[in-house]
């Protein structure tokens, strides 16, 4: 297979290694944010203390945490049908994808609100705030350079999954790795994909790293 063979190929591989990264991203944060928000204001002590649905709500996070990828992208097939029409291509796999890290985005979530100073929330308690604007106002963007670096780790362990998405006949860089490159043994193909992946995650974790960086209030310019 020559470069020009190659470029096609690599060239949708990256389209398809995003979209499916971007989106599964977006949609976990989407999901697992309100979740830990949950977790961090029923905790003890928190802003809305209930910790019996603390309790409830973190087993169903842990549990779900703990089922290896691979078995969950087997349980929830039917949910995949019954959302996007089909249990296998790209868009199936964003809602496997989806499933799996949004426990994850949800205690990453939950570990960043944490970091807040307990007396900035305290003097916004003292001054009438509500808790809706307690989360709003004071916890996210006191928060948020905290929240943009795990940010940038959701979305490269996030990426790190993408290989697999040709167990349910889906594009990808790491589809061509495994497809072209190991399994038609072909070198350039499988070297190709793999280090297309590799400046992906760097360029991902340099930018958003960067953007934590210029938003911390705690740096100097």
């Amino acid at each position: 297979m020559t470069f020009s063979d190659m470029l096609p190929l690599l060239l949708s591989g990256i389209y398809d290694t995003l979209y499916v990264t971007l989106l599964s991203t977006l949609f976990a944060y989407i999901i697992g944010t309100p979740i830990g928000v949950l977790l961090y204001g029923t905790a003890k002590g928190g802003i809305f203390q209930n910790t019996a649905l603390n309790s409830v709500v973190g087993v169903i996070v842990n549990v779900l945490r703990s089922v290896p990828f691979i078995i969950m992208l087997i349980m929830t097939q039917p949910i995949a049908k019954g959302l996007v029409g089909t249990k296998l291509g790209n868009s199936a796999f964003v809602v496997y994808l989806v499933i799996a890290a949004a426990p994850f985005v949800a205690r990453m979530i939950e570990s960043s609100l944490k970091e807040v100073d307990g007396g900035i929330i305290e003097a916004a308690q003292s001054m009438g705030a509500s808790n809706m604007q307690i989360i709003c106002k004071v916890l996210i963007p006191e928060a948020k350079p905290s929240l943009i670096v795990g940010s940038a780790i959701a979305i490269t362990t996030i990426l790190g999954y993408t290989p697999m998405t040709y167990l349910v006949s889906g594009g990808g860089l790491g589809q061509l790795a495994i497809q072209y490159g190991l399994y038609r043994f072909n070198k350039p193909m499988m070297y190709a994909s793999s280090l297309l992946l590799i400046v992906l995650v760097q360029i991902m974790q340099e930018v958003l790293s960067a953007i934590a960086k210029r938003g911390d209030k705690r740096i100097r310019h």
